[in-house]
């Protein structure tokens, strides 16, 4: 079902970005800007482990580097019957976690140092959110994500395309013209949310079955909310969508932005775990 989820979203969202090139330039442009889909899903497939690492700034770890956190991943990896992922440790005082790698096999498990301040490593918070993380490597759900995320800002530039294009020609309709820059970005953008969203329930509820405790990961969320509205961390946006918690929750001046976040509410995640433990 999720390699299904896969190709759906790839097909679709490369559909509407090749439609969008027939429309604002003609069949040369369709074929343009398809292939220019292809390759980057292509590139979010392989590399996408290596570029979010970049962005988090993330150092990997092995066993004598952080034995006692090494080792919680890989009981929790075993119990989840997954290969062992590789480790990594990102510079940041915002308690978090995120996921990444292409496949079960090329898996990445990330904790920020804030996360790892904040939760002793065997507590049941950490289990819980390690867990979650696990998850999300059984689920596919970065490459999912990273796909989404590649298409979604490929769609964003084709309003550059639209301007060029949609200027020259003369019999172009500019109301149409300014309809289809607007919402073929909300598109992609809503689609992308909407993944994203329902990524992250399944591997609440997933990573709870995991750690054999749901209370413990309700009980982390809820300590990463509130840290991550008071505590910033500098990351790309591209990124952020990863984070079990929403790493932008404290910025300012989002705007519309923010009500196009690819987080469900802390509250609702909290009181499914809640309900699932009762």
């Amino acid at each position: 079902m999720q390699m299904l989820k896969i190709f759906v979203l790839m097909a679709g969202l490369t559909a509407l970005l090749g439609g969008l090139g027939y429309y604002f330039g003609g069949p040369q442009i369709a074929v343009v800007m398809l292939v220019f889909g292809a390759l980057m899903n292509l590139g979010a497939y392989w590399f996408s482990d290596r570029m979010v690492l970049r962005m988090y700034r993330a150092q990997i770890v092995d066993r004598a580097r952080a034995p006692e956190l090494y080792g919680m991943v890989e009981r929790l990896a075993r119990r989840a019957n997954l290969p062992m992922p590789v480790v990594a440790i990102a510079a940041a005082e915002q308690p978090n976690a995120f996921a990444t790698g292409r496949s079960p096999e090329k898996g990445v498990v990330c904790f920020t140092q804030g996360i790892l301040r904040l939760m002793p490593v065997g507590s049941a918070e950490l289990e819980g959110v390690t867990a979650h993380e696990l998850a999300h490597i059984k689920h596919r759900h970065m490459l999912v994500g990273a796909v989404a995320a590649t298409l979604a800002g490929a769609i964003s530039s084709l309003s550059y395309v639209a301007i060029f294009f949609g200027g020259r020609n003369r019999d172009s309709n500019p109301f149409a013209l300014i309809l289809m820059m607007v919402l073929g970005p909300i598109a992609a953008m809503i689609i992308q949310m909407a993944i994203s969203r329902q990524n992250e329930f399944q591997a609440d509820r997933t990573g709870a079955e995991i750690a054999g405790r749901p209370h413990g990961l309700a009980n982390a969320l809820r300590s990463m909310d509130a840290y991550a509205r008071r505590i910033p961390m500098d990351v790309n946006p591209a990124a952020a969508q990863l984070a079990i918690v929403n790493p932008l929750a404290g910025r300012r001046g989002l705007g519309v932005a923010g009500l196009f976040t690819t987080h469900p509410p802390t509250e609702e995640r909290i009181a499914r775990l809640e309900a699932l433990a009762r």
